[in-house]
C-alpha cells in the first residue's frame, strides 16, 4: 500500500475573502486554546503538522527540540542545552486558532512561539556558531526557476514522501522559505541561501531520499529508483546546487524547559 506522509514543512496558508469585503485578521499572538500530550515514542507514527480547516492545528509526533526548530526555522544541530528529555520526549498539539480566517505558516509559527513559552517555559538565548553547514547557490547555467504566477498569495511548500521518492510541489515560494525547508526537516545539517535569488517562483522538485534526511525518520528509497537523489535534482530540476562547507550561523541555547502540566 503506498504510504504518503505529509511532511512538518507545510507552508500552506490562504486568505479568506466574503463576498468581496476583506476579512479583519487578528493579529495571531496565541492559539485560543491548546491541548499538548505526551506520546509514545515506539508507536513510530510520522511527525507532521497542518491546519486542519480554518481554525484547528495539529501537530504530531514532534520532541521539543523539534517543535523549536519548526517554528523558529532553524537545523535541530543549531539547538543545544536544555534537559536531555528534550529530544526523547514526544508530544502531540491540538490547537484552536482565532479569528474567522485561516492563518498563514508565519502566524502559525507566530502562535506555536507562544504556547513554546507558554506551556514548556521555553527560555534561550542566541549565540554565533560555526557548523558544518550547506550552501544553496545558483549553479552554472543559471537557475531553472519560473516566476510565481500569484506572487501575492501566501506561498505553498509541502513534501509528500512516497517510498520511492519525494515530491515537493512549490508555489510563491522565496529562496529563504526553501532554504527554511531543508535545513528544518530535510538535511542534516544547517543550510544558508546564497542565490541572491530575490523573487517568489513555482516549481516542482522530485528526488529519491536517503538516510541522512529528515533525522533519519525515514526508510531510505529503493536503489532502483527512477528518481535522482536531492543534490543532483536540486541541480538538474531547479539550476541550483547545494555545497558542504563551513560557516557561522545563528545557533540557540535553551536556558530553561520544562514538560507541559496534565491537560
Amino acid at each position: 500500500m503506498l504510504r504518503r506522509v505529509l511532511i512538518a514543512v507545510s507552508l500552506l496558508g490562504t486568505y479568506a475573502a466574503l463576498a468581496q469585503t476583506p476579512v479583519a485578521r487578528p493579529k495571531f499572538d496565541e492559539f485560543e486554546v491548546a491541548t499538548v500530550r505526551p506520546v509514545d515514542p515506539d508507536a513510530h507514527a510520522g511527525r507532521m503538522f497542518k491546519m486542519d480547516g480554518t481554525h484547528r492545528w495539529v501537530a504530531t509526533n514532534f520532541t521539543l527540540r523539534n517543535l523549536i526548530a519548526l517554528a523558529y526555522d532553524m537545523n535541530p544541530r543549531t539547538i543545544s542545552g536544555g534537559p536531555g528529555w528534550m529530544e526523547t520526549q514526544y508530544f502531540n498539539i491540538e490547537a484552536i486558532t482565532p479569528g474567522d480566517v485561516r492563518p498563514t505558516r508565519l502566524e502559525q509559527m507566530q502562535m506555536l512561539r507562544a504556547l513554546l513559552v507558554e506551556r514548556f517555559g521555553l527560555k534561550f538565548h542566541r549565540e554565533q556558531k560555526e557548523f558544518s553547514i550547506y550552501a544553496l547557490s545558483v549553479a552554472k547555467g543559471g537557475p531553472k526557476l519560473k516566476a510565481a504566477e500569484k506572487p501575492d498569495d501566501p506561498p505553498e511548500l509541502y513534501g509528500v514522501v512516497y517510498p520511492g521518492k519525494i515530491e515537493v510541489p512549490a508555489k510563491g515560494v522565496t529562496m529563504d522559505d526553501f532554504v527554511a525547508m531543508l535545513q528544518r526537516a530535510t538535511l542534516d545539517r544547517p543550510t544558508v541561501n546564497r542565490t541572491g535569488l530575490t523573487g517568489k517562483y513555482d516549481f516542482d522538485l522530485v528526488w529519491a531520499q536517503d538516510e541522512t534526511q529528515y533525522g533519519g525518520e525515514l526508510a531510505k528509497a529503493p536503489d532502483d529508483s527512477q528518481s535522482p537523489p536531492l543534490f543532483t535534482a536540486v541541480q538538474e530540476q531547479l539550476g541550483l546546487k547545494l555545497e558542504a562547507t563551513r560557516g557561522m550561523v545563528a545557533a540557540m541555547v535553551v536556558d530553561e524547559a520544562a514538560k507541559p502540566s496534565a491537560d
